[in-house]
């Protein structure tokens, strides 16, 4: 029973360490400009698959290293590391409620119900981490006004000129925006990769 145990333990962990270190570099290398400062990236796609694979700890464990990586590698920068602190809040919204939803019945239509709830919950906490501690995390560190940061979002869409509209019809939009992409592409590539992502070494 020990063997197996340790086995497992092991298998469990290399899956572990090989999606935290492509989610590391997904995070690192891969940022789609989408207006402003907001940034479609792709990191939580590994997260994604080992929290369906594997359950919602080590999903959470891929998230908390690949913050961890970033910040080891980019430093904790102007913000003091506000940003990254942000970002894993706003992965574990949407990763955790998919993790545990498609725990309980592991099928299509629960994976495609907890993908949906995780990017309605990323939503939500988006729009209150933006408003709360992203934004004026940024005016600190840029010694900008809330003016000047409603600007960079008036630049591409001419009607965004309060904060409450920035939120609204900037920062929801691009989180149900990047909930849609991860989700499509984790429903079109888990299955294909489950036979490696569940497979296990020869006892």
């Amino acid at each position: 029973m020990s063997g197996t145990t340790n086995k497992f333990s092991v298998f469990t962990m290399t899956r572990i360490a090989a999606l935290t270190a492509l989610s590391a570099v997904l995070f690192l290398t891969v940022e789609i400009p989408i207006v402003a400062f907001y940034k479609l990236d792709f990191s939580n796609l590994p997260a994604l698959l080992g929290a369906f694979a594997m359950g919602p700890l080590p999903a959470l464990i891929i998230l908390v290293l690949k913050t961890g990586i970033h910040l080891l590698i980019k430093g904790l920068g102007s913000t003091i590391g506000i940003g990254d602190l942000a970002d894993l809040i706003m992965s574990v919204a949407f990763v955790l409620p998919a993790a545990l939803i498609y725990s309980r019945n592991k099928n299509r239509k629960s994976a495609l119900v907890g993908m949906a709830t995780g990017t309605l919950c990323t939503i939500v906490v988006g729009v209150l981490v933006n408003w709360l501690v992203l934004i004026p995390a940024y005016m600190a560190a840029y010694h900008m006004d809330i003016n000047a940061i409603v600007g960079m979002a008036t630049k591409t869409l001419p009607f965004v000129d309060t904060e409450w509209k920035l939120l609204l019809f900037v920062t929801a939009p691009f989180n149900l925006l990047k909930g849609i992409v991860i989700s499509l592409i984790t429903f079109l590539i888990y299955k294909p990769l489950s036979p490696i992502l569940h497979m296990k070494t020869r006892q």
